[in-house]
Order: structure tokens, then C-alpha cells, then sequence
């Protein structure tokens, strides 16, 4: 199993009383609550911090991409991958990832992702994601487009780094007469692609492609779902009944420190920050975004933005959905033990350990204390393997 730390990189000085006066920390939230004197501290912060996981031997970092919003401050990706490709000289770093609907030009990517792969002598790994619902609304895109888009930006960018160029593309919604990538990826034929997806609709089709499948906080019952049709995708696109773990990765909050005391106080503040930065359900499920099924369900309040965390946004809850792991190295190697075997196991961990209520050095800890009481003991109990 490979282990990354995956950073949200959150505007950790949110004035929570926002609240009082808009009803989302997403698309609306005015950017003067945001201090740029603030956010050059935090950036830094949050940059060593990822740096540190390298020096205590996580096999990989991952940043991520969110627009308009206090949850995440990294609408260009790219750009903090770049800043970790000369700083870093071992881990993966894996950009989880470029929203494809969002983006005029996915040949921007096709470059971005190979100027970092050739900086790194082949370390990164290329994620592709749909974005959020919310992305949508910030962004102006039809979200009733956005897996087509997806699809057809996915393709070019792999034919652009697979083919020798020029050629012309000539698709839906992406035109060129000319696709000639330069500079060509280090690693070949391309990166790794990862596709995170929290649809079991989904993941069929990243399967069948054979990428490798990202889920985020999906708990017990949905990441096995997910991986179980990833599975079924596999097998029905002729790639043989045995699916590798390392085709497959799963995200959750985690938090662990040596004593039961600070392992609850961290997890508490991991939980709040995220359950604080409140998203309303017409920016995550907007028209087209999701099936109508889907949509009927959010209408009538059978699903809200932050049901994957169980009934009520609780530490509990969240460990007992799956979607956290926190507690004392024994107690977080258990619960990863848990969802491991229910859902038919996993080749990639990713530990999203740092929210806005989290200062410095109770990051630190969480990171030093998995790197050393239960990264050894994890790598131990499940057969590792090579990542593609």
C-alpha cells in the first residue's frame, strides 16, 4: 500500500460569522473576507507541511483544485506542484486534480502536467476530475455538459501526449488543427492517471479504461460500491477477472496522535473546519450535474451536502461512516482495517489530515505520529504494490 498526504490548503482565518450574512462558504462568500498578507503565511505554512511528509517517508503529497471558495485555496494546481517539484525529491506528487469541464483549452493541462513530470524526472501523477457542483456556478459552464466535456478533454490530452503531433482534433467541443504538446511528457507513454469519481456509474467506465480510481470520503457502503463497479468495468472491458489494488485509492479524514486526548482534540478540529465551510445544495447539485433520481432525492432532503459524514457532522459519525480515521496509532490502524476488508481492499491511502481549525504543529504531529506508529505497521499487514 502507498500512503500520500493530501492537503486542502483551506483559509485557515475564515471569520466564521460569515454565516450571519451568506449562507455558503462557496461561490457567494465575498473574496474580502480573505487577507492576502494571511493567505502568504498560510501558503508557505501549508507548502512545509507537505514537504515535511516527504521527510518522515510518505510515498506521496496531493493537492487539489477549488475555485471561489475558503475550503480550498488552490485554483491553480499546477502551481503548487510546481513549487513541491523543487523542493521534494522523492514522493509522487499528485495533482487530484484538474477539473476538465471547467478549462477552455485542456491542452494547457497537457502541458502543465508534462512541464512537471519532466522537472521531476517522472514523480507525477495526472489527475482528472469532473469538479464539484459548485465549480459550475463559479465558473459559468453547463453542468449538463460536463462528462461529455470530460471524456472528450480527457482524450485529447492523452492523445497529446501519446502521438506524435501535429494533428488535428476535431471534437464536440474542443477544436485544434494543430495538436503538437510541447514539451513531451517525462514518463511514457504518459503519468499515471488517476480519475476520482464518487459514482459507481463512474468508476465502470474509469475501469474500463483501466486509471486508476480516486474516491473521496465515500465511507463504507459507497466506496465499496464504487470499487465494486470499478471492478465490474475491469472484467466487462477484457482486462481480466483479477483488478490490481493499485488500480484503486480511497480519501479520508484522518488524525491520529499518541495519546486518546489529542487525537480527539485534532479530529475535532479536522471535523469542524470542514462541516464550518457550508456549501448549500442548489451550488453542489445544480441542473444537469447529477441523474434526475439524484436530483429528486436532494429536493425532497434524502441528501444534503454533508450526509457522507453520517446523520449529524459528528467525530463519531464520521468514524463510524468511514470517512474519518482518528484516534490513538491502534485505534486508526483498526478503522482503516475495517473499511480495507469491507470494501475488497485498496493499493493507495490518501490521509486529508489538515483543516483551517489545525494549527502548525498539531499538523505535524498527526503526520509524524502516522508516518511512525502506523505507515510501518499498514505497509506490514497489506501486500504492497508498485504504483503503475
Amino acid at each position: 500500500m502507498k500512503f500520500y498526504c493530501f492537503h486542502l490548503m483551506p483559509y485557515a482565518d475564515l471569520d466564521l460569522d460569515y454565516y450571519k450574512k451568506y449562507n455558503s462558504a462557496w461561490v457567494t462568500l465575498p473574496n474580502s473576507y480573505y487577507d492576502p498578507k494571511k493567505g502568504h503565511i498560510l501558503y508557505n505554512r501549508y507548502l512545509d507541511e507537505l514537504e515535511y511528509a516527504e521527510e518522515v517517508g510518505f510515498d506521496g503529497v496531493c493537492v487539489n483544485e477549488h475555485h471561489s471558495n475558503a475550503y480550498g485555496l488552490m485554483p491553480i494546481p499546477g502551481v503548487m506542484a510546481g513549487a513541491l517539484a523543487r523542493r521534494t525529491k522523492r514522493v509522487k506528487i499528485a495533482v487530484l486534480g484538474r477539473a476538465l469541464p471547467l478549462i477552455n483549452n485542456p491542452l494547457t493541462v497537457a502541458e502543465e502536467f508534462a512541464m512537471i513530470d519532466v522537472i521531476t524526472a517522472g514523480r507525477l501523477v495526472a489527475g482528472f476530475v469532473r469538479g464539484i457542483g459548485a465549480e459550475y456556478h463559479s465558473w459559468g459552464v453547463n453542468p449538463a455538459e460536463s462528462h461529455d466535456r470530460f471524456h472528450e478533454a480527457h482524450d485529447l490530452i492523452v492523445r497529446g501526449w501519446n502521438e506524435t503531433g501535429p494533428f488535428a482534433f476535431e471534437g464536440k467541443y474542443y477544436h485544434f488543427n494543430y495538436v503538437n504538446v510541447w514539451p513531451r511528457p517525462y514518463q511514457q507513454p504518459h503519468p499515471p492517471i488517476w480519475v476520482s469519481t464518487t459514482s459507481p456509474s463512474g468508476a465502470a467506465r474509469v475501469g474500463s479504461r483501466g486509471f486508476v480510481q480516486a474516491t473521496f470520503l465515500t465511507g463504507f457502503d459507497g466506496t465499496r460500491a464504487v470499487f465494486d463497479a470499478y471492478r465490474k468495468g475491469w472484467r466487462d472491458a477484457g482486462r481480466g477477472d483479477h483488478v490490481p489494488l493499485d488500480r484503486l485509492a480511497y480519501a479520508a479524514l484522518v488524525y491520529t496522535a499518541p495519546s486518546a486526548r489529542e487525537a480527539r482534540a485534532g479530529a475535532e478540529k479536522l471535523m469542524w473546519y470542514v462541516t464550518a465551510n457550508k456549501i448549500v445544495s442548489q451550488f453542489t447539485y445544480p441542473p444537469g450535474y447529477v441523474p434526475v433520481k439524484t436530483a429528486v432525492d436532494v429536493i425532497r432532503g434524502r441528501i444534503n451536502a454533508v450526509s457522507h459524514f453520517g446523520e449529524t457532522p459528528t467525530v463519531e459519525n464520521a468514524i463510524k461512516s468511514g470517512v474519518m480515521f482518528a484516534g490513538t496509532p491502534d485505534q486508526v490502524m483498526a478503522q482503516i482495517r475495517a473499511v480495507y476488508d469491507y470494501v475488497g481492499g485498496f493499493g493507495h491511502l490518501l490521509m486529508m489530515g489538515q483543516a483551517g481549525f489545525l494549527e502548525h504543529d498539531e499538523t505535524v504531529l498527526s503526520i509524524k505520529t502516522f508516518a511512525r506508529e502506523v505507515y510501518p505497521r499498514l505497509k506490514e499487514v497489506f501486500a504492497a504494490e508498485a504504483v503503475a
